[in-house]
């Protein structure tokens, strides 16, 4: 299994709040915004991303990072196998991921994620 991105999820009550900072400070612009999570990305390389997130639209709680893998199937059938806790169970979100949390060991949550193949 490959590792495509790795995001880290920043929480704040207003995820648009920090346009002006990402932008203005860092030269990151917003290539994904669904109001309750807001993702930057430097404009040069898309794999450099952070996403500020308010709620999680589907899950109990925020992830703390977002795992992008090439087989998200594989990393949830390793994580069951191996006794993880899963936080959110493995979903096909309506815009467009494929996704479950699972708890690391670090007391964590993590977001794994696959996009279905163009």
């Amino acid at each position: 299994m490959g590792i495509r991105r790795i995001v880290p999820d920043l929480h704040a009550e207003d995820p648009a709040a920090g346009h002006g900072f990402y932008a203005d400070v860092l030269g990151l612009e917003v290539v994904m915004d669904h109001g309750w999570i807001v993702t930057y990305a430097d404009p040069g390389n898309r794999a450099a991303q952070l996403s500020v997130m308010r709620q999680d639209a589907s899950a109990p709680v925020r992830p703390d990072v977002s795992i992008e893998v090439d087989d998200v199937d594989a990393a949830y059938a390793a994580a069951v196998r191996l006794g993880h806790e899963i936080v959110h169970p493995l979903t096909d979100e309506p815009w467009g991921v494929r996704r479950f949390f699972v708890r690391g060991p670090t007391g964590d949550v993590l977001n794994v994620l696959g996009h279905p193949a163009d």
